[in-house]
């Protein structure tokens, strides 16, 4: 049935309401401060992105062996090093820059 989960408050019943403060937060504890992101948080992130694409590797390989890197994997490179320059640019950049909706998706990843 609907509604079977309320209780009526009875008159006179001691009800308590929590009073937030200017943080919001229930406790009192002053949130932390959002920490500041930097344009080198955001070329680490690439970086890192890269390594998981083995981008020197593939061009170690076509230094070696004179045989040019794969089109998909030359593209990706591309494609994470311009949504670096993108991100790096926002004013602010947003904490969560390291979220995948901000970078190219990666195949079978």
């Amino acid at each position: 049935m609907r509604g079977e989960g309320l209780r009526s408050v009875r008159p006179g019943a001691d009800v308590r309401f929590a009073v937030l403060n200017e943080t919001g937060d229930w406790t009192g504890r002053p949130l932390a401060a959002p920490a500041r992101v930097s344009v080198e948080d955001v070329e680490a992130e690439a970086r890192r992105r890269l390594r998981g694409l083995k981008v020197n590797e593939w061009r170690t390989r076509a230094f070696v062996t004179g045989l040019p890197m794969p089109d998909d994997i030359c593209q990706m490179a591309q494609q994470i090093e311009f949504a670096a320059q993108a991100i790096a640019r926002l004013s602010p950049i947003p904490a969560d820059f390291d979220d995948d909706v901000y970078w190219p998706r990666i195949w079978g990843g």
